[in-house]
């Protein structure tokens, strides 16, 4: 099969488009011929310097596509089943292995592409809204990175639960089409200190609940912009510069919740992660929720997409097709 590679980390140009060996099922895999790969934020990351599980490795968490061959041991999925997969890598390549418990049927009425882009972000953006950051009708969420995976989908629950809306991104065109999915009030981080933003919009007081999947020196703002009892979770570095330090000393005295959030961790553990995610594709093909396409591109053009999202253009999910 061919597949986008790389041998070190760094820059996009580090991806070669090469053949390589078919992956092999175990009892509890499918092999799934790969039609569409959503590049999600940590894939960026893995690729600027993350650990290399092969050589050549082939990053990637999310991908859909059509079932090939299935394992001895499982029996939910059968040859020619259209499914969605997530796995710690493997995602940008022609064909895939992973586990049953990491796959999902495609709903009838909703195309490939489109189910490529939702286990990863639907599910971190409910779970931190609803699960860790507990948010109730009539409070303000603030979601960082609005024109993103997880922040479109963040905005979208989060008006659908009747919250205010608040999301961040860098410029008033992307604010203004995230008005359509469901916010109620953009912040320009490129002009705007979020922070006074937040504060202002919300008469002083703060916000509820925030989604942040920046970090680094945003985190500290986003605790600063919490209110009293507020909720931060914390869900990724597409900022990519870690918060070596944050200053916790505020979240004690106003009762406050700091909570780190990885998905992965929550389909191992916890069942009602599969379900939950289950439910978000019946959503998004009954036109309850929306998935916003940037742009598809080839496989061979891995290098290019990866490019294009570190510019920061990107309004919702770039695909690639092998």
């Amino acid at each position: 099969m061919r597949a986008a590679v790389y041998y070190e980390t760094g820059d996009p140009d580090v991806f070669r488009y090469e053949e390589v060996p078919d992956p092999v099922p175990g009892p509890g895999d499918l092999l799934v011929d790969v039609e569409a790969v959503s590049i999600e934020g940590g894939d960026t990351l893995n690729r600027r310097g993350g650990e290399l599980g092969s050589v050549p490795h082939i990053v990637g968490y999310q991908a859909a596509g059509t079932v090939a061959e299935v394992g001895g041991d499982v029996h939910s999925f059968a040859p020619g089943d259209r499914v969605v997969t997530v796995g710690l890598d493997g995602s940008h390549a022609e064909r895939r292995v992973v586990a049953e418990a990491f796959a999902w049927k495609v709903p009838d009425g909703l195309d490939t592409q489109r189910a490529a882009c939702i286990p990863v972000p639907f599910g971190t953006a409910d779970d931190c809204l609803f699960e860790f950051g507990r948010l109730q009708a009539g409070e303000t969420a603030l979601i960082h990175a609005g024109a993103g995976g997880v922040g479109i989908a963040a905005i979208q629950m989060a008006k659908r639960a009747g919250a205010r809306v608040l999301a961040t991104a860098s410029s008033e065109d992307r604010l203004e089409r995230l008005r359509g999915l469901g916010l109620d009030e953009g912040i320009n981080y490129a002009t705007h200190d979020f922070v006074a933003e937040a504060r202002r919009l919300t008469d002083g007081r703060g916000v509820d609940v925030v989604v942040d999947s920046v970090g680094g020196t945003t985190l500290q703002g986003s605790l600063r912009a919490l209110a009293y009892r507020g909720r931060c979770v914390t869900v990724g570095d597409a900022g990519r510069v870690r918060a070596e330090h944050v200053d916790i000393s505020a979240l004690r005295p106003n009762n406050q919740t700091l909570s780190g959030y990885f998905l992965g961790a929550e389909l191992l553990l916890a069942p009602r992660a599969r379900t939950m995610i289950a439910r978000h594709l019946d959503e998004v093909a009954g036109g309850e929720l929306q998935v916003v396409v940037d742009r598809v591109l080839p496989l061979s053009d891995a290098a290019a997409a990866h490019a294009y999202i570190e510019s920061r253009q990107a309004f919702g999910r770039v695909l690639l097709v092998p």
